[in-house]
């Protein structure tokens, strides 16, 4: 890895089930595996990567906790569902794992079933703050971007839904109005502030298409965490869309003048979250096809071509920083459709979705051996 590289990390959400129904063991499988941890609704579990600049070490540290995982729901009858919502019949219940949990007690009080989703949350490493809240305010006005690559979840209680990241849709921002944030302090005031009235319940209870993350929040931040895209089962795919939020970061270190929204928009901070906004609930609706505003000047781009645009701007950093291999599952994606494209096709010509699911699991598990097998000859 060159030195310019960021430090990278995931968490990584997964729903379990059989081949027709999402059945929670969250609590099991924590007590089962010390690098797995229970979501609120206990058909979601999660587990959590180290930080790591290069993509190898990420590629095993992403593919093992999986492969340890199915090899245990196997004996159980269960596996994996590759979906970013509950895709199959189910009853509109919170199914809590763990009833003594007073944050989770309030999530199912206040938000229900909608909070029932999968997802995987990208963390770059940046530990100059000015860097940082540039970064977050470029990455928060490109997320949908991300969004619309990694969609997966146009499924919903065993039917299609209008959107291509159903999760999206449903995902309950809050709070519901977050600012640009010019510099850490403004950070930390407008955190102290969401918690004293009441809008947030703690410091993990901001939940927008990105924030910063760090080991003391809000006071002690090292890093972006985009929050925004699917889930995605390809580890591969997974790479590049991280490969081309680092390479999106680094070129913005090299070019703050011209790509930090706050200096070189047209618009307001207030206008820009309209924007960001409306992005977001676009991608989630049409993913690649979306017609989106750009964050500079407003004038209409359609998604796709607007990922191919960054692609170009990026060859040069990319081609210095030997990454270009690492993005050819983007090139893919554009051409070929995305995941939820993939299956909204499948679907119209005739398949059901316990089918269309039952197909993706396979995928999923000989793409998790072939992985498996070149990482380790």
């Amino acid at each position: 890895m060159h030195s310019e590289n960021l430090y990278k990390g995931f968490e990584v959400e997964l729903f379990t089930g059989s081949q027709n129904n999402h059945v929670g063991v969250s609590d099991d499988v924590e007590k089962t595996f010390s690098n797995f941890v229970k979501e609120p609704d206990n058909r979601n579990v999660e587990y959590i990567t180290t930080p790591e600049k290069d993509y190898i070490v990420s590629s095993k540290n992403l593919l093992e906790p999986r492969i340890n995982l199915r090899q245990w729901l196997k004996k159980r009858e269960l596996t994996i569902i590759p979906s970013s919502t509950l895709c199959f019949k189910h009853e509109n219940k919170f199914q809590r794992s763990d009833k003594n949990n007073v944050y989770h007690q309030f999530i199912e009080e206040n938000y229900g079933i909608s909070i029932a989703t999968s997802s995987v949350h990208i963390n770059l490493g940046i530990d100059n703050l000015d860097k940082l809240f540039a970064a977050i305010r470029l990455v928060r006005c490109e997320a949908s971007l991300y969004l619309a690559i990694s969609a997966s979840s146009p499924f919903l209680n065993n039917k299609l839904t209008k959107n291509h990241s159903q999760r999206w849709i449903q995902f309950p921002k809050t709070p519901s109005k977050v600012p640009f944030f010019q510099n850490h302090d403004s950070y930390i005031k407008w955190i102290e502030y969401n918690i004293q009235n009441g809008n947030m319940q703690n410091i993990r209870h901001f939940w927008s298409s990105i924030r910063p993350n760090g080991p003391k929040r809000p006071q002690v931040l090292d890093r972006l965490e985009l929050r925004i895209c699917d889930y995605v089962s390809d580890i591969d795919l997974l790479l590049a869309i991280t490969a081309f939020l680092e390479l999106r970061v680094i070129y913005l270190f090299e070019n703050l003048e011209n790509l930090d929204p706050l200096i070189i928009s047209k618009f307001s901070a207030d206008q820009l979250i309209k924007i960001c906004d409306q992005n977001e609930i676009e991608a989630a609706k049409n993913s690649l096809d979306a017609e989106l505003l750009h964050w500079r000047d407003g004038k209409k781009v359609i998604c796709r071509e607007w990922i191919k645009k960054i692609l170009a701007d990026l060859s040069s950093t990319a081609e210095k920083l030997n990454m270009n291999h690492l993005l050819k599952p983007i090139y893919t994606v554009l051409e070929e459709g995305n995941q939820s494209m993939k299956w909204i096709k499948q679907y119209k010509n005739g398949l059901s979705i316990e089918d269309i699911m039952r197909n993706a699991v396979q995928d999923m598990i000989r793409s998790e051996e072939k992985k498996f097998n070149n990482l380790n000859k």
